[in-house]
């Protein structure tokens, strides 16, 4: 089962009070429905390909109009074969349409009216609507953060927007074949929309991966810098080696007791940082000398031979 398919099963069991069934009804009917006119008599179709969600609308509408809508099964012809759950309203569509706020003179609204989410419990349940009728996540498995609606249209989309802004989540959109999707990318907001919603297995799921993603590439970025830094003093380290072989071939070379000091102990230490030079000259000498005091007398040595 696909991540968007466990978020979707556990929403659609959600126990919601009837103002919210209503809401989340709405989302759905507003997304997956249609108008039609047959022997004079308004009708509303309402199909969908996800069986989760077609569960979900047969549920609410028993919930909320004690309506047992015609239900019909089929299968595309295309490659894909995908099988498409449709729900016939007859007699009661105009009760349904006007209800759920989405109908008006003009016909069926892309969003309903405020009233249907006016409380904040209805907000949450209509935005989980929206994403049991065309919500996708990416599995938490993927660093690619990425959940997003489908939306009927612009309009549609806006109004999305502007109730997840009411929950402080800022989505964006985008057009993809046509359609308008509102889509977040964020960790930290994906985890707030899945609290929203009621998801809070797979809340705690998209958390685990994602803590477990995030500490392995922190080690990973760690264990990278602690080899860079290795690396770099090993180059620092021959590099000073070459300069007091140098110094050595001179015959003129006379250096004092502080510089015999760090030249033996480099030579004893070829690979060393000068933080395990530090500890190995206070070992040796019994005195102590800081890392910059090292690097002052090796600053030393390199201009020596320089000159």
């Amino acid at each position: 089962m696909s991540f968007t398919s466990e978020i979707k099963q556990e929403v659609s069991y959600n126990d919601l009070k009837n103002c919210c069934a209503r809401a989340e009804l709405s989302a759905l009917l507003q997304m997956t429905s249609s108008i039609r006119i047959s022997h004079r008599e308004f009708q509303l179709l309402i199909k969908t390909e996800n069986p989760t969600t077609a569960r979900r609308i047969r549920v609410l509408l028993r919930q909320v109009f004690d309506i047992n809508a015609e239900q019909r099964i089929y299968q595309k012809s295309n490659l894909r074969k995908n099988y498409v759950y449709e729900f016939l309203i007859t007699g009661d569509a105009r009760k349904v349409l006007e209800e759920t706020g989405i109908y008006t003179d003009k016909g069926l609204s892309s969003y309903p009216l405020y009233e249907i989410v006016k409380k904040e419990c209805c907000a949450r349940a209509y935005i989980a609507g929206c994403f049991l009728a065309y919500g996708a996540c990416n599995t938490p498995g993927t660093s690619n953060y990425h959940l997003e609606i489908t939306t009927v249209d612009e309009a549609s989309a806006a109004f999305l927007l502007r109730t997840l802004k009411r929950f402080n989540i800022i989505a964006k959109t985008m057009k993809r074949r046509g359609r308008d999707v509102v889509y977040l990318k964020k960790a930290d907001t994906i985890s707030d929309f899945l609290r929203l919603i009621g998801a809070h297995e797979a809340l705690m799921n998209f958390e685990n991966n994602r803590i477990s993603r995030d500490f392995k590439n922190s080690y990973t970025r760690l264990d990278n810098c602690e080899i860079a830094n290795e690396e770099k003093s090993i180059r620092a380290a021959h590099k000073q080696l070459a300069v007091i072989e140098e110094l050595e071939k001179d015959p003129h070379f006379k250096p004092d007791e502080k510089l015999r000091e760090v030249i033996a102990l480099r030579k004893a230490y070829p690979e060393d940082s000068l933080s395990e030079m530090a500890a190995h000259y206070e070992a040796t000498y019994f005195k102590r000398i800081s890392r910059s005091g090292l690097k002052h007398r090796l600053d030393r040595l390199a201009a020596m031979a320089d000159k």
